[in-house]
C-alpha cells in the first residue's frame, strides 16, 4: 500500500508551502516518523517525518518549489512497488521565478544519510559550509549550529562592499508576518496593572513541589497559559477570528507562545489549554522550547492557535505592546514582575506588579469588551488557584 506525502496546512488562511529540502533522496529507505523533509510556511521552517514505513519514491517537488496545500508531493511505497500516477494528486505545483529560489549546496551522496539539524543545514547554506567535512557534537555525530557556525567564515554571511546582513528564514517571515498585520489590522491597546502575589507564591509552592516529584519546573508563563485558557472560555468573541468579513468563533483554545529562538521568533501551541491542567502545560512547554531551540518542531507544533501569549517578563521588560498575529483577534503582552510601592488599603505598600497589555483588532472585538476580558484576566492572576482546581 502506497502513502502520500502532501504538503501539510497549519492554519485556514494558508495557501502555499515552500519546500525547504527533502531529508531523503528518491529510493531511499525511510521509516516511519523519520525527518522526511523541511518546508517553509508563513510561521516557521518546520520538519515533516515521514507517515510510514518504506521507499521514497514519486518525488514531485525540488528545493525551493512553492507547493499548494494538500498536493502530493511524493509517495511511500513497498521495495519494488511503483508509486502511483501523477493524476493522483489533487492540485498543481507553483513555482517561484527561478530569481527568487537561494542555491543550494548539493550534499555529496556518500554524506546523504548524514545526520544533520535543520537548523544547521539552513547556516550550512548561508555561509557556503560544506557539511561533508564536519565532524558532528550532537548526540550520535549529529551536526549542530554551532559546529557550521564554527566552520563558518565569518564574512559570508555578509556583502563585501557594506554591512548589510541577509535575515534567515525565520527572521525574513518575521518581518513580513508583522509587516502584513501592522499595516492591514485595526490595532487597539487596553493596558492593566495587577498584583501578582498570589501568582508568585503558587509558583514558589506548587512548582517547588512538582520539581521535586517530577522534576518539572514551573514557570510564569505556565501559570499565564493556564488562567487566560480559562478566562476565554468565558470570553468566545475574544477567542475568534476575521475571516473575510465574518467573524469565526473557535471551538478549541489554543494558546499560542511566542518564543525567542537565535534568529527569530516562531510561535508554538499548547492545544485545548483551557482543559488542560497546570503540569502537562509544563510539560509541553519544556519539549516546544527545546524543539524550537534546536530547530526540530514540527507542523503539528505550530498549528491552530487561536489566541498568543508574549511574555518579555524574562528580560526585565516592564511592559510593551504586541503586533497580532492574524488571522487570531488578540494577543497578550506580558511584562516583568517587579516591586511597586503600591495603594493597598488607602496606605503605600510594597507588591510585586505586573504589567498586562492586550493588543486587539477592532473588526472582532470592541473596546468595552476586551476591557471586561482583561480584568478578568487580571482577576486570575490575583487569584490563580481559583481558576485552576
Amino acid at each position: 500500500m502506497a502513502f502520500s506525502v502532501v504538503m501539510p496546512a497549519l492554519e485556514m488562511a494558508q495557501e502555499t508551502g515552500k519546500l525547504v529540502a527533502w531529508r531523503k533522496s528518491e529510493g531511499d529507505s525511510v521509516a516511519k516518523g523519520e525527518p522526511l523533509l523541511e518546508i517553509e510556511t508563513d510561521k516557521a521552517v518546520l520538519e515533516v517525518e515521514s507517515p510510514a514505513d518504506g521507499v521514497l519514491a514519486g518525488v514531485d517537488a525540488r528545493a525551493g518549489d512553492v507547493v499548494a496545500v494538500g498536493k502530493i508531493i511524493a509517495w511511500i511505497v513497498r521495495p519494488g512497488e511503483a508509486p502511483p500516477s501523477a493524476s493522483a494528486s489533487p492540485a498543481h505545483n507553483v513555482s517561484e521565478p527561478s530569481s527568487t529560489v537561494a542555491p543550494v549546496i548539493p550534499v555529496p551522496a556518500a554524506k546523504l544519510g548524514q545526520q544533520i539539524s535543520p537548523k544547521a543545514r539552513r547556516l550550512a547554506k548561508e555561509h557556503a559550509v560544506d557539511v561533508s567535512s564536519l565532524r558532528g557534537s550532537g548526540p550520535g555525530g549529529e551536526i549542530l549550529a554551532s559546529d557550521v557556525l564554527a566552520a563558518a567564515d565569518p564574512r559570508s554571511s555578509k556583502s563585501p562592499a557594506s554591512d548589510v546582513e541577509t535575515p534567515s528564514s525565520i527572521g525574513r517571515l518575521m518581518a513580513e508576518r508583522t509587516t502584513q498585520s501592522w499595516t492591514t489590522v485595526p490595532h487597539f491597546f487596553v493596558v492593566r496593572e495587577v498584583d501578582a502575589s498570589a501568582l508568585v507564591e503558587a509558583r514558589e509552592r506548587l512548582g517547588s513541589a512538582m520539581e521535586q516529584a517530577r522534576g518539572i519546573k514551573l514557570t510564569h508563563t505556565d501559570f499565564l497559559v493556564a488562567l487566560l485558557a480559562r478566562v476565554l472560555a468565558k470570553h468566545p468573541r475574544m477567542n475568534a477570528s476575521w475571516n473575510n468579513g465574518t467573524v469565526r468563533l473557535h471551538h478549541e483554545i489554543n494558546i499560542a507562545l511566542a518564543m525567542a529562538v537565535d534568529d527569530g521568533v516562531v510561535a508554538t501551541v499548547i492545544p485545548n489549554a483551557d482543559r488542560t491542567n497546570l503540569r502537562e502545560i509544563a510539560v509541553q512547554r519544556r519539549e516546544l522550547t527545546e524543539r524550537a531551540r534546536a530547530g526540530r518542531l514540527r507542523p503539528s507544533d505550530i498549528a491552530g492557535a487561536t489566541f498568543t501569549i508574549s511574555n518579555l517578563g524574562m528580560y526585565q521588560v516592564d511592559a510593551f505592546s504586541a503586533i497580532i498575529s492574524p488571522p487570531q483577534a488578540a494577543i497578550l503582552a506580558v511584562g516583568s514582575i517587579t516591586d511597586r510601592v503600591v495603594p493597598v488599603d488607602g496606605r503605600p505598600a510594597i507588591r510585586p506588579m505586573m504589567t498586562l497589555t492586550l493588543s486587539c483588532d477592532h473588526r472582532v472585538v470592541d473596546g468595552a469588551r476586551a476591557a471586561v476580558f482583561l480584568n478578568e484576566v487580571a482577576a486570575a492572576v490575583r487569584q490563580p488557584e481559583n481558576w485552576l482546581r
